[in-house]
């Protein structure tokens, strides 16, 4: 796998919310990484960049991303929400670390997250790939 994009203390806190078993979301995770970290250059070209750190980028999707990438990885619609979930939670956590959470909630007001384990890393502790940086409605 590409990276670990979603921390031990986010599955912890997603599994505990989540209506599947806390031993199977990583597992989860996983599987969703498989097919999310070999598309992370085209994810760079359609999708903004939300953050992109030293071994995780964040990006954000339209609505119904999520379930699109549910059908690739063949899981449950339970799944599906914790697999989401965990995502969220995860660019939460990033948000209160970097100072940007109500900027980041706002985001998801708007969009859904996607966050790709990096082999290399990020370009910088914030970036945002955008002509102004503004959310489209």
């Amino acid at each position: 796998m590409a990276g670990e994009p979603i921390e031990g203390q986010v599955l912890l806190l997603t599994a505990a919310k989540a209506s599947v078993p806390g031993t199977r979301l990583p597992d989860l995770v996983e599987r969703a990484q498989v097919a999310l970290g070999p598309a992370l250059e085209r994810y760079r070209r359609e999708y903004e960049r939300l953050y992109a750190g030293e071994d995780v980028e964040i990006f954000l999707v339209d609505w119904g991303h999520w379930e699109e990438l549910g059908d690739e990885i063949d899981v449950t619609d339970r799944e599906l929400s914790a697999i989401r979930r965990a995502h969220e939670e995860q660019l939460l956590r990033i948000g209160r670390r970097t100072d940007r959470e109500d900027e980041f909630e706002t985001a998801l007001e708007i969009r859904e997250p996607v966050v790709i384990g990096t082999d290399s890393g990020g370009t910088s502790e914030s970036a945002t790939d955008g002509d102004d940086g503004e959310y489209p409605g």
